[in-house]
C-alpha cells in the first residue's frame, strides 16, 4: 500500500511554483534580503508612482529572475539545501539581462529599435533565461508552447495555407521580443510588476492574520450541520479562499487538507471527496475580484475598467459553485449521509466576535475597487489594512518580524506568475509581428465552416488543451490570444470571447487526462486520481455550460442587462443547474433512472439558456419528472 503523502509533498508534487531549495544560514540571509528588497520596491512605486513602463517592468523581471535561479534547480534531482554555481551563474546572467535596458535606456530610446551586435547577444540570453526559467517553475507545457511559436517566427514562408508569412530574421525577433514593450516586456508583465504583485503581497498578509481558517471555520458553522455538511463547507470554503488565492492546487492542499478528512469520516467515498475539493478549488481561479490574477490582464487585454471584469465574472462564478453545491447535496441525499452534530462545529457568532476583523481587509478592497479606486491602489490600501486589521485583537496580532516575513513570501509567491508573464510575452510578441492569431482564428472559422456552435466547440478544445498544466494567468494570455479572436471574428462582444476561453482554459485543472486539481485532490483523500479527476468534471458540469449560455446571451455577464432581465436570467440558470446537477448525481426525491436524468438534464439546459421560450419548455420538463420523482417516492414509501 503507497504512502499517504504529506500536504508539503503533494505541494511539490503538482504544483512546481512550491518545489523550491530550502537555505540555511548566510544564504537563507541573502535570499531574503532579495525578496524583501524586490516587494520594498513595488511598495515604494504603488505609494510614488511607478517607473517608465519598461524600466519597472525590466527591475521586476531582474529581481524576479535571480530568485528564480537561486530557488529553483536546474534538475529536480539536485540538491534542496545547495546553491549549485551553475544556478547561481544563472542567476547573475537572469539578474543583468533587464538591467542591461535600464542602464542603456536612453541610448536604447535614441537608436529607435536598431539593435547592435552586443543587444543581440544580451537580447538572445534574455529570452533563452526566461524559457529556462519558465520550464523550472511551471513547468514543460508552456515551455513547448513558447518554442514552438519561435519556430513559426523563422519558418513562415514554408508555413501551410492562411499561415505563412514571410519570416522573420533572429535580429529582428530578438529585437522586437527583449527591446519593446510589445514581447516580453508587453502588457503581461506589465500588469504582473504593478498589480498582480500587489494582490499576492496582499495575500501573503491574509494568510499570516490567519483568515484561511477563518474561512474554513465560518464555513463549518454555517454548512457543516446540514446533510453533506464536510463537503457543502469545502465548497464554502473554497470558495471564499478563492477570492484571494491564486492557484487550484494551493487552494486544494490548503482547504482539502482540512475538509476531506471530514468528507471521507462522514461517508463520502475518496474519490468523490477529492473531487468535490479539486471541483470547487478550481473555482475559486474564476471567483473575483482576484479570479488566480488574470482578471488584471483581462481588464488590459479587453480595453473595459478592471471593475467591469469583476461585475461580468461575478453570476457565472456563483451559479458554478451553485452546480457544485447541488451535487454534493444530492449525493449526500443518495448515500444518506448526514451532517457534523452542532454541538461539535464552532460558534458563528463567537468567530465573527474573534476573528470577524479579519475579514475586513477583504470586505475594503471589494469597496475601494467599486468606488474607483485603481487595482494599485486598492490592493496598497488593503495591504496596510490586513497588518492593521490583525491588531484589533491580541489573539490575531502579528509581529514585526511576520510583517518583513510577509515581504519575503510575497515576493516569492509572484515568481511563478511573473515567469509566465514574461514567458506569454513571447508568444505575444510572434503573434504582433506575425499577425498569427487572426490567422489562427481564420483557420478554426474554416474548419467550423463559418457555424458559431462548431466555433464555440473547436475554441473550447483549444483552450482546453493549452491550460493543461499551465498556471492561471499564463493559461489567459495563451487561450486569449490563441483562442479568443475566433469568437471575436464571429461578432461575439470581446468581454464575453475572453471569458469563454478563461473559462475552458481553467477546466482544464479538472479534465483528464492532465488534470493537476484533481490529481492534488487523490493525493489528499488517498483515491484513485483519473476517478477524482472524471468526479470533478461531473461536479464542475456548469464550467462547461455556463460559457456557452452567456456567449449567445451575455445577460448574464450584466452585459446589456436591465436589474429585472438579470434576477429572471440568474433564477432560472439556478434552477435549471439543480436539474443538471439531479441528472450528474441520478437523485432528486429519490434514485433517477436512465430516462429522468435525461429529462433532468435537457430541463436544466433549457432553463440555464436565457430566453423566455426555452425557459417555459425547461421548467415544463422539469415539473413533469420532478412529479415522476414525487410519484415513486410515495410508493417508495407506501411499501416501506
Amino acid at each position: 500500500m503507497s504512502k499517504q503523502l504529506s500536504a508539503d509533498e503533494i505541494m511539490k508534487k503538482y504544483d512546481r511554483e512550491s518545489d523550491t531549495r530550502s537555505f540555511k544560514g548566510l544564504m537563507a540571509l541573502a535570499v531574503s534580503v532579495i525578496a524583501i528588497t524586490f516587494s520594498i520596491f513595488h511598495l515604494y512605486t504603488a505609494m510614488f508612482g511607478v517607473l517608465d513602463a519598461h524600466i519597472q517592468r525590466a527591475v521586476h523581471l531582474s529581481f524576479g529572475m535571480a530568485l528564480i535561479f537561486i530557488l529553483y534547480p536546474t534538475s529536480r534531482s539536485w540538491s534542496r539545501e545547495k546553491l549549485h554555481p551553475f544556478d547561481l551563474l544563472l542567476a547573475i546572467l537572469g539578474a543583468a539581462a533587464p538591467i542591461y535596458i535600464i542602464m542603456m535606456y536612453n541610448e536604447l530610446v535614441m537608436r529607435a529599435g536598431t539593435v547592435t551586435q552586443t543587444d543581440m547577444l544580451v537580447g538572445a540570453l534574455g529570452v533563452l533565461l526566461v524559457i529556462e526559467g519558465a520550464r523550472r517553475v511551471v513547468g514543460i507545457p508552456i515551455v513547448i508552447v513558447v518554442l514552438c511559436f519561435l519556430a513559426y517566427a523563422f519558418i513562415g514562408p514554408y508555413a501551410p495555407g492562411v499561415l505563412a508569412h514571410r519570416g522573420l530574421g533572429v535580429d529582428e525577433l530578438i529585437g522586437h521580443l527583449f527591446f519593446t514593450t510589445e514581447g516580453i516586456f508587453g502588457i503581461p508583465l506589465g500588469v504582473s510588476s504593478t498589480f498582480i504583485f500587489l494582490f499576492i503581497l496582499f495575500g501573503a498578509y491574509l494568510e499570516t492574520t490567519g483568515l484561511g481558517k477563518f474561512f474554513i471555520d465560518i464555513a463549518n458553522s454555517i454548512a457543516g450541520w446540514a446533510s453533506g455538511g464536510p463537503a457543502k463547507v469545502a465548497v464554502l470554503s473554497s470558495g471564499l479562499m478563492g477570492t484571494v488565492s491564486g492557484s487550484s492546487v494551493a487552494n486544494v492542499v490548503g482547504t482539502g487538507s482540512f475538509t476531506i478528512p471530514m468528507m471521507k469520516k462522514l461517508g463520502y467515498h475518496k474519490d468523490f471527496a477529492g473531487a468535490v475539493e479539486a471541483a470547487a478549488s478550481t473555482g475559486g481561479q474564476l471567483m473575483p475580484p482576484v479570479m488566480g490574477a488574470a482578471a488584471f490582464l483581462m481588464a488590459e487585454f479587453v480595453g473595459v475598467p478592471y471593475i467591469e471584469v469583476v461585475k461580468a465574472a461575478a453570476i457565472p462564478a456563483f451559479l458554478y459553485f451553485a452546480g457544485i453545491w447541488i451535487g454534493v447535496h444530492f449525493e449526500a441525499k443518495k448515500n444518506n449521509l448526514k451532517g457534523i452534530p452542532r454541538d461539535q462545529l464552532p460558534n458563528a457568532s463567537l468567530l465573527l466576535k474573534e476573528r470577524g476583523h479579519l475579514a475586513i481587509p477583504l470586505i475594503a478592497i471589494i469597496y475601494l475597487l467599486v468606488s474607483g479606486f485603481t487595482p494599485m491602489k486598492a490592493a496598497l490600501w488593503a495591504i496596510f489594512l490586513a497588518i492593521g486589521a490583525s491588531m484589533l485583537r491580541k489573539s490575531t496580532r502579528i509581529k514585526p518580524m511576520e510583517i518583513v516575513a510577509g515581504l519575503e513570501r510575497g515576493a516569492r509567491g509572484v515568481l511563478g506568475v511573473l515567469v509566465a508573464c514574461a514567458a506569454a510575452g513571447i508568444i505575444i510578441g510572434v503573434v504582433t509581428k506575425t499577425g498569427v492569431g487572426l490567422k489562427l482564428a481564420s483557420a478554426l472559422l474554416d474548419l467550423s465552416g463559418g457555424n458559431l456552435l462548431a466555433t464555440m466547440f473547436f475554441t473550447m478544445i483549444t483552450s482546453i488543451i493549452l491550460g493543461m498544466g499551465v498556471p492561471t494567468t499564463a493559461n489567459y494570455v495563451i487561450t486569449s490570444t490563441i483562442a479568443a479572436p475566433a469568437l471575436e471574428q464571429m461578432g461575439i462582444p470581446i468581454l464575453a470571447a475572453h471569458l469563454f476561453v478563461f473559462y475552458f482554459g481553467i477546466i482544464a485543472d479538472v479534465t483528464p487526462p492532465v488534470a493537476l486539481a484533481a490529481y492534488a485532490g487523490a493525493a489528499v483523500s488517498g483515491g484513485n486520481a483519473l476517478k477524482t479527476g472524471v468526479n470533478a468534471s461531473k461536479l464542475a458540469i456548469a464550467a462547461f455550460l455556463i460559457p456557452y449560455i452567456f456567449v449567445f446571451s451575455p445577460t448574464l455577464l450584466m452585459i446589456n442587462a436591465t436589474a429585472g432581465t438579470l434576477i429572471y436570467a440568474t433564477c432560472t440558470a439556478l434552477i435549471g443547474m439543480i436539474g443538471i446537477g439531479a441528472a450528474m448525481i441520478g437523485f432528486f426525491m429519490t434514485k433517477a433512472n436512465f430516462i429522468e436524468r435525461i429529462l433532468f438534464f435537457v430541463g436544466g439546459i433549457l432553463l440555464v439558456d436565457p430566453g423566455s421560450f426555452t425557459d417555459m419548455i425547461g421548467a415544463g420538463i422539469l415539473t413533469l419528472v420532478v412529479f415522476w420523482q414525487w410519484t415513486k417516492k410515495r410508493k417508495q414509501k407506501a411499501h416501506e
